[in-house]
């Protein structure tokens, strides 16, 4: 039988990364990153769209809505 695959692509890197003291975390100032985890429209995409952990997507989202307070991203797609 045929593997179909709904949602396309996932992603093909990572961006969660361990600090000196061995806690992992997703650097909110890497604007460009956190930038394909978005849909055109600005917002977030979801688990089976971004391929991540429910944890490393929880992070994800702290760190966009981290950017978005402090303007490194925009919370509309007037800008994007």
């Amino acid at each position: 039988m045929a593997d179909f695959k709904k949602f396309g692509n996932k992603a093909q890197f990572k961006v969660a990364e361990k600090s000196s003291s061995g806690k992992t975390f997703i650097d909110y100032k890497r604007a460009d990153d956190l930038r394909r985890f978005m849909t055109p429209n600005g917002k977030i995409q979801g688990r089976k769209k971004t391929g991540l952990t429910a944890r490393e997507q929880r992070m994800m989202a702290q760190a966009i809505k981290r950017a978005r307070y402090m303007a490194l991203l925009p919370y509309t797609s007037a800008t994007l």
